[in-house]
């Protein structure tokens, strides 16, 4: 896979800075770049097909496979359970409290704190509801840094109708940049194609995905 672009939303204090951020976001990105399709090609060539009609175009969950398998065996927990918040009922009668951010792909506890990692198999909602968790993670101090890997247009196009990309993200960038914040990393890696073919099997979509991707995992 490669990595077209890397933007920085938030990068402040020291360690941001640091020799040991920059390991850390190297062994980050050589697994980005590990993303392989078809499974075990070494690298990722996409069935150039639009996911614009219903049962066209490629799916999205495996294509994370690869780079969540190194991140488990360099010591990151998957699906990690974190409660960075949950929404109170203000002014409602109930004691019951409302609904959880959910949990991140990847995360690592480092001595300078929490190091998360999410990548985009949703909409541009869901692109929104992944920053957002970050940096109130970073606000709340929960977290140091936090990485979201999202395609671009040239990827996207070929993926799951309205996917979250870079493209639709940009124009709201400004606003996390200007979250308050001393200390923390909050970084969009932009990923996109090796190689594109029709010769390769389309990415599965839905349970088929999911499916693949426990096979892989077992």
């Amino acid at each position: 896979m490669k990595i077209s672009e890397s933007v920085d939303l938030i990068s402040r204090g020291t360690f941001a800075q640091s020799q040991q951020w920059k390991e850390i976001r190297a062994k980050i990105i050589l697994a980005i770049e590990a993303a392989e399709w078809p499974q075990g090609a070494g690298n990722f060539t996409i069935h150039p097909e639009s996911g614009k009609k219903s049962g066209m175009g490629n799916g999205v969950v495996p294509i994370k496979m690869e780079p969540m398998r190194i991140l488990k065996s360099d010591g990151w927990t998957l699906e990690y359970p974190w409660n960075v918040a949950q929404k109170s009922l203000v002014g409602s009668s109930s004691s019951k409290k409302g609904t959880k951010p959910g949990d991140i792909d990847a995360a690592k506890m480092f001595p300078e704190g929490l190091v998360v990692v999410e990548w985009e198999t949703g909409n541009i909602s869901s692109s929104h509801r992944a920053i957002n968790k970050i940096a109130l993670g970073l606000i709340a101090k929960k977290c140091i840094a936090g990485i979201l890997v999202v395609p671009n247009s040239n990827l996207a196009k070929y993926l799951t109708d309205r996917i979250g990309n870079i493209e639709e993200i940009r124009p709201y960038i400004p606003l996390w940049k200007n979250i308050q914040i001393e200390e923390g990393i909050l970084e969009l890696i932009v990923i996109e194609q090796d190689a594109e073919s029709t010769d390769v099997q389309k990415i599965p979509k839905g349970k088929d995905g999911r499916a693949a991707e426990g096979k892989a995992k077992n």
